[in-house]
């Protein structure tokens, strides 16, 4: 089963440090019976394109809560044996955890598949857009748009081997 990992940069950093993504337990988002119902799709590329975009908006929860952090989405994606994430662990398929997953230990960075990344231009958006969560989940609709603002970003695909050059 692959799964999303959302991060940020120092994050990234610490796990390329550690060599492992962790401690567990990790919350990360994967194609889950909830996010194939909710989505209503049969394409597998499609859901995991869906799980990719919750992991990416979690990151952008853990940047809005930390003023230091590099306005830059991370989400890692790492292939784990079925059965090592629970689907659904707390919320009682609540529409805010579709895909949410649960990893009980942490995960070894050399199963990871790939590392996505918002490219730089991005950052400005992606400021905004954490500047403007607490009011888009109070219903403001302004600061809502602030956010998806930041989602009209694709991350970019990067392979392991390049993390090095993304920490800088």
């Amino acid at each position: 089963m692959r799964v999303y990992v959302p991060l940020t940069l120092s994050g990234l950093a610490a796990a390329h440090g550690e060599g492992e993504v962790g401690p567990g337990p990790l919350t990360a988002y994967a194609v889950t019976p909830g996010l194939r119902e909710w989505y209503v799709s049969d394409d597998i590329e499609e859901l995991e394109y869906a799980a990719l975009n919750r992991a990416a908006a979690a990151s952008l929860r853990m940047i809005a809560g930390n003023p230091d952090e590099v306005r830059r989405r991370v989400v890692v994606a790492v292939d784990v044996p079925d059965g090592a994430a629970a689907a659904d662990p707390d919320n009682g398929l609540s529409a805010a955890s579709l895909g949410e997953v649960r990893i009980a230990a942490a995960l070894p960075l050399a199963k990871a598949a790939a590392v996505h990344v918002d490219a730089d231009d991005a950052e400005k958006d992606v400021a905004a857009a954490a500047a403007a969560l607490g009011a888009a989940d109070l219903g403001d609709d302004d600061a809502q748009f602030t956010v998806d603002g930041a989602e009209d970003h694709e991350l970019l695909w990067f392979g392991v081997q390049e993390i090095p050059q993304l920490i800088r």
